[in-house]
């Protein structure tokens, strides 16, 4: 059924990673077909990217509002669009898109303050249409596995969340890290925050999927260390959760050595989760005997919820691509029942515009936090 969705895609033109990352994601379940595009602000670039992915001329726009308004008016028109521009534009994009009428899947984070979400939001609602948020590391096996043990509570009460992000590719003063690191650290164009917005987010929303805790209160301190950029680099929060849990996140993009470094580790009442973005297949369990439990992605331990997004047997590994391949699944499944009106809201299984707007809110909460020197401030 989902094979015959056909989606359009804003930006991810040459040299763009991430927009090559989510039509390879999309490709894994053959979850819709790529049938339009504005890849790039130059129309010459494209269309000729457009061309080169297939796409017939007509269909490669010059601008994103050309594009919303004439596939929204077409038959055969797309039934979701992708969003991976840099920051400071979702909201205008996404915008555009909701008012023709078709469902936006956008990249994190969801724009650059709260209310400009949701605005989104309430069109979004107002009309009918899905809206995904896509923070990919919660599409992992073992990060919904992880989610079902907090809420079965096989660690009982959630006492403290030790997060965070570190990577190193942004640590040397002579080197913006290419296109991708040139925009994330213009304000012009990633906004009021770099490492934050760009990481901190994913933090904040892997503990609020694993956890289903929500932010009280937080205390930031929000540094700029590398010599000549503009926004934060190194993000240290301290956070506390309704209910009475507390966390630590950290969030970095000068640490030397680390990568994709999302750790998260939940501390219960009676037992511990640690889970490790660059090792996706595993999870570790300890319970009350202190004994370290560890379960791989295609164990019969892992719940029914979980497996189903599972693809390979043990030992053949499933990683980043698959797991954001997860979320377009679950996705693409909404927006055909949507379309063939079975839809339910039980069969959301990926972050909603809930979760971008929460991102927005820590966000901002943090950069008050910062700016009246390092408070507590309610969320």
């Amino acid at each position: 059924m989902r094979k015959n969705l056909r989606y359009g895609m804003v930006g991810g033109g040459p040299g763009a990673f991430i927009g090559d990352a989510h039509r390879r994601a999309i490709s894994v379940d053959d979850t819709a077909r790529l049938v339009a595009g504005c890849f790039s602000r130059d129309p010459e670039k494209s269309r000729d990217h457009g061309n080169a992915l297939g796409l017939d001329t007509e269909r490669c726009y010059e601008s994103y509002k050309e594009m919303a308004l004439a596939e929204g008016k077409r038959k055969d028109g797309i039934d979701f669009v992708v969003v991976v521009t840099p920051n400071a534009t979702h909201y205008e994009v996404c915008k555009a898109f909701l008012e023709a009428g078709i469902h936006v899947a956008c990249d994190k984070p969801l724009a650059t303050d709260s209310s400009q979400a949701e605005e989104l939001k309430r069109i979004a609602d107002e009309k009918g249409l899905l809206f995904m948020v896509t923070y990919t590391y919660m599409g992992h096996v073992t990060a919904k596995y992880v989610r079902d043990l907090v809420k079965n509570g096989e660690i009982g009460t959630v006492r403290t969340i030790m997060a965070e992000y570190p990577q190193g590719w942004l640590y040397n003063e002579k080197d913006w890290g290419g296109k991708q690191g040139e925009w994330r650290c213009d304000p012009k164009q990633s906004g009021r925050v770099n490492c934050l917005g760009d990481l901190g987010t994913h933090v904040e929303n892997a503990v609020a999927m694993m956890t289903g805790l929500k932010i009280r209160r937080v205390l930031a301190k929000m540094d700029i260390v590398v010599p000549g950029r503009k926004l934060d680099d190194n993000d240290q929060v301290l956070v506390e959760y309704e209910g009475g849990a507390t966390g630590i996140n950290w969030t970095s993009q000068f640490a030397i050595g680390c990568d994709n470094s999302l750790r998260i580790r939940i501390y219960g009442s009676k037992g511990t989760i640690l889970w490790f973005q660059e090792d996706p297949e595993e999870v570790t369990l300890i319970k009350e005997d202190g004994i370290p439990r560890l379960v791989k992605r295609s164990y019969p331990a892992i719940t029914p919820e979980a497996a189903r997004y599972g693809r390979l047997p043990a030992g053949h590994t499933e990683g980043w691509l698959e797991a954001m391949g997860n979320l377009y699944d679950s996705f693409g499944e909404c927006v055909a029942a949507k379309r063939n009106g079975t839809f339910t809201e039980e069969m959301i299984d990926y972050p909603t515009i809930g979760y971008g707007i929460q991102g927005l809110k820590y966000v901002e909460a943090c950069l008050k936090s910062q700016e009246n020197g390092n408070v507590w401030v309610e969320l």
